[in-house]
């Protein structure tokens, strides 16, 4: 199992990259929220010799226009892994299956050189979820023992614990092996 974490405006801009293989930056919010340190990271990552994703907060409606948004504001470079982000908002709502489902293959259509793979947790993908529809693959939170999530699914990544950062696995054999599929080889 790759080791990996997720960073958002939270985290410094030069977080620690000791033993990871990836990082999911987030990139934007809706249509409006745009990461401040998204740069700063994106670099950081990028010199750490990293595998990059970059990942987008939906909110429900206006999905042509968040992922239009999203491709704008995250660097476009191949071999980058983008991920919605889809759970409950700061409002209580969340956006619904089928627009969870368009804006996965908005984003495939405006960056087809680039993995689309949706992040979820555990509840939305069992008890939300009535498409299973990932695009390129499964992002599961289950804050359990890493590469153990509760679920029949095949995933790609697994966000097992926020504490004190959102840590990840990612089910390749090597960093390379990730690379590769990052790259759609």
């Amino acid at each position: 199992m790759l080791r990996g974490i997720d960073v958002s405006a939270y985290q410094p801009s030069a977080f620690s990259t000791e033993g990871l293989s990836f990082v999911f930056i987030k990139a934007t919010e809706g249509r409006s929220y745009t990461n401040p340190k998204l740069s700063a990271q994106t670099k950081h990552a990028r010199d750490a010799g990293l595998v990059v994703g970059f990942y987008h907060f939906l909110w429900p409606g206006n999905l042509t226009a968040q992922a239009e948004y999203f491709v704008k504001h995250a660097p476009e470079k191949g071999g980058d892994i983008l991920a919605v982000d889809w759970e409950t908002t700061g409002d209580g709502t969340h956006a619904s299956n089928a627009e969870k489902d368009s804006f996965i293959r908005k984003v495939r259509q405006l960056r087809p050189d680039n993995r689309v793979v949706l992040y979820t947790n555990r509840h939305f993908w069992l008890n939300v979820d009535t498409t299973s529809y990932a695009g390129d693959g499964l992002w599961i939170a289950d804050y359990v023992t890493a590469g153990k999530p509760r679920i029949k699914a095949r995933w790609r990544f697994h966000q097992y614990t926020e504490d004190p950062v959102d840590k990840n696995v990612a089910d390749f054999a090597s960093k390379a092996a990730l690379r590769e599929w990052a790259t759609g080889a």
